[in-house]
Formats: C-alpha cells, sequence, structure tokens
C-alpha cells in the first residue's frame, strides 16, 4: 500500500500566536513544544566529548556497556531486574520509534492501532504510515478483535495521568485475548508530582506485578530528553519481548537506525547517574508549584496532570480561545484539539521554560485574574 498523504504539521497552526505573544512588552513565554532549556548536565557531556573518536561503526544494538546500562537501570530505577541484553535495544530518540514501530512489527492495512483517547499525535501518523487505523481508546473492552498494535502512555502526553498496576495489567491481559503487541510509552516517569507519586515509583509494563514472568508482545520505551536534558542528543531504548526486540534490531541493522557511538558512550554515563535526575525533578517542581496557582487564579481549572512535563487545562471554552488570551499575555501553549478530538476545550503547558520566564508567565496570569 502506497504512503498516503499526511496531515500538516500540527504546531505550524501556531506561528500566529507565537507571533502574537511574542509583541509582549516583556517578551514570549513559550510553554508550547516542551523541549528543555536547562543545560546538559557536564559529566554527560565530558562523557560525550570523551568519545568523539568515533572512527568505526557504531553497534545497532548497543554496545555491550550500554545493554548493560540499560538493564540495570531498569532493575534500579522501575522494579523490572531480569532482562538481559537480549531484552534492550537503544534508538535515535523515541519518537521515530513511536512513528516506525507498527511498520517494523508488520501491522498494516486492515488492522487496528489503538492509543490513548488524548494522545501525542505520532501514534496516529505511525498508524497512517503504515496503513493501519488508528482507534482512540482508554477501554480494554472498547479495542475491537482485529487490533494488532496497543499503545499506553503513562505518564501520559498531554495529560499527566499515570495508569496503575491494576489498569496495565487489565490492558495486557486485553492485548494478549487479541494477540495484539502492547506497548508502554514511559518517557515521563520519573516526574510524579501528586499523591501517591510524589513518593512512589510510577510503575512500568514490564513490572512483575503487571506481567509476571511473561514478557511476550510486551515493549517498554524510555527517553532521556527530558530528565537528563538530552533532547537534542535523540538517546531513548526499547525494552522488554526478546522475540520482538530481535525483529526491531535485524529491521534497523537493515535500515541504518543505528544511535552514533558518541551518543552511546554519554547514555552510560546518563543512566549511571541518578543525582543529575533528582536535581532537574526538582527544577520542574518548582516551576510547576508556580505555575499551577497562577492558572488556577486565571480561571483554568488543571485536569489530571498528576505526573509528567504539563499541565492539562481548560477554562471551559474552546482551547483556541484559550489560546489566543494566553498569546494577549505573551504566553504560549497547546491546544487540546492537537492531542485528538475529546479534549476540545483543553490546553497543554509545558514546564521547560526558564524559571525567570515561568516566574513572568505566573505573574501575568495572576495579573489577568
Amino acid at each position: 500500500m502506497a504512503l498516503q498523504p499526511l496531515p500538516d504539521y500540527p504546531w505550524d497552526q501556531m506561528a500566529p500566536f507565537a507571533a502574537r505573544a511574542k509583541q509582549h512588552s516583556d517578551g514570549i513565554v513559550d510553554l508550547s513544544i516542551g523541549s528543555p532549556v536547562d543545560a546538559t548536565p557536564d559529566l554527560i557531556r565530558r562523557a560525550l566529548a570523551d568519545a568523539t573518536d568515533a572512527h568505526a561503526y557504531p553497534t545497532t544494538a548497543g554496545t555491550p556497556a550500554l545493554q548493560d546500562a540499560i538493564v540495570g537501570w531498569y532493575a534500579e530505577r522501575r522494579g523490572v531486574s531480569t532482562l538481559t541484553p537480549a531484552n534492550v535495544l537503544p534508538t535515535i530518540g523515541s519518537k521515530e520509534l513511536v512513528a516506525l514501530l507498527p511498520f517494523m512489527l508488520g501491522v498494516g492495512e486492515g488492522d487496528v492501532i489503538v492509543h490513548p483517547r488524548a494522545a501525542y499525535p505520532t501514534y496516529a501518523i505511525g498508524a497512517a504510515l503504515a496503513g493501519a487505523e488508528a482507534f482512540p481508546s482508554d477501554d480494554p473492552a472498547e479495542w475491537p478483535a482485529n487490533t494488532k498494535l496497543v499503545w499506553l502512555n503513562s505518564p501520559g502526553n498531554p495529560d499527566g495521568r499515570v495508569l496503575s498496576v491494576d489498569e496495565l495489567r487489565a490492558a495486557v491481559e486485553r492485548a494478549r485475548e487479541l494477540g495484539a503487541t502492547i506497548v508502554s510509552d514511559e518517557c515521563y516517569a520519573e516526574l510524579g508530582w501528586d499523591a501517591p507519586w510524589d513518593v512512589e515509583a510510577i510503575p512500568s509494563i514490564l513490572d512483575p506485578r503487571v506481567i509476571g514472568d511473561d514478557r511476550r508482545n510486551v515493549l517498554s520505551v524510555y527517553s532521556l530528553s527530558k530528565q537528563s536534558n538530552l533532547a537534542g542528543y535523540r538517546a531513548a531504548f526499547v525494552a522488554g519481548c526478546a522475540t520482538l526486540i530481535a525483529r526491531l534490531l535485524t529491521v534497523r541493522k537493515h535500515a541504518g537506525l543505528m544511535l552514533p557511538a558518541p551518543l552511546q558512550q554519554a547514555m552510560v554515563t546518563a543512566l549511571g547517574d541518578h543525582e543529575h535526575v533528582a536535581e532537574q525533578r526538582e527544577r520542574y517542581r518548582v516551576r510547576r508549584d508556580i505555575l499551577r496557582p497562577a492558572l488556577e487564579r486565571a480561571g483554568f481549572r488543571i485536569d489530571r496532570s498528576e505526573a509528567g512535563l504539563y499541565l492539562w487545562a481548560t477554562e471551559g471554552r474552546d482551547a483556541w480561545q484559550s489560546i489566543e488570551r494566553l498569546a494577549d499575555l505573551g504566553i504560549l501553549s497547546g491546544p487540546g484539539h492537537f492531542y485528538g478530538e475529546f479534549y476540545p476545550e483543553h490546553v497543554r503547558l509545558s514546564l521547560t521554560a526558564t524559571d525567570e520566564r515561568i516566574a513572568a508567565a505566573a505573574e501575568r496570569l495572576s495579573a489577568s485574574a
């Protein structure tokens, strides 16, 4: 099946609102895309620099050191202690994996790909690239018989929703009834805010409380973009079912999808140091604690948002009207329309702005109340 026309890139629609926000006398506060603004930690930058004599081709599977670092990270940070190097694979960021996974797994015409109702748009784009049908649903009972791939996202983008162990287990059980692969996008798992996730670890789909000792057709995706400020490095990985990992490895070898060697070494360092992650999490917590009450004073209600990098907010009217109001305050956010058809009155605001810009946004919002 030939590739069908894809929709325009949604963020292009924000250009006039960005121009409007930039006219503010104190400048724009960009809370839209969610691109990190804080520096990449020095220890990671040094690891990258020390590995720049990269004269040989890198390995698609990842160096043994990187494989061991991913395995160790899952054991220490996600409560998943039974992985081996055969269960993990580095990727060039997580977005390319999300977009290409259906194709790489052989999902295609006549198949259904389930994704959350409030969803990162690339899940649906991946379905379109493979010629499959995207089906937004948060209820496993709704998933149709021809479902071949299920995407979960916990913590969710845009809504910050966290799936409990019971919810993850129910999703896995339903996917197995359907004979479908199930994949959990868990890129914000270190950023839990509201109880119980302020003290408890956010569960992974690979947690033995979810799947026992059976990883069959189950995958977890993770990225270091946010917790380590490595968005520009494109540093991510997938873990889980060894059979699926082997298939992905073969496809990626043929396609030349391999992470550059210096970045692999930088990932080893990033995965082995948890102090910089805690420091970055604290930066986001402080910004969230400033921005959230200011939004509420300005008439917004915050829904979900118990974890992750965003505040999912509504003032009870169409999101484009809220986008316009915020742009007049010099604040750029993202409309719920970009994340499916179910939340047309919500906007997404990122915590990825400097302390000074977050404070400026809070002051403007409070003044507008």
